[in-house]
């Protein structure tokens, strides 16, 4: 089955704020080392699609198997303002 851009929604992610790169993190919770970065949650997560997809491509061209998305959702935490 071919990955389509479509699928890379699929898979959950972690968005939190980073004082060290004073910006928002995304990280596929499913995808070990997969990450973005964005001025906003909206645009972190925006580049992790394009992080998903570069990491699912990656994976399949090192012949190497392609986790199927869990169910976890998407979770935003630490953001400016936020309370924990």
């Amino acid at each position: 089955m071919t990955q389509t851009r479509t699928d890379t929604h699929r898979y959950p992610a972690h968005v939190f704020w980073s004082e060290e790169d004073e910006g928002f993190i995304a990280i596929a919770t499913d995808l070990p080392g997969c990450s973005a970065f964005g001025d906003t949650q909206d645009e972190a997560l925006k580049q992790l699609q394009d992080a998903i997809a570069a990491w699912i491509g990656a994976q399949r061209s090192a012949g190497n198997p392609v986790p199927a998305p869990s169910s976890a959702g998407w979770c935003a935490a630490g953001g400016v303002g936020d309370q924990f």
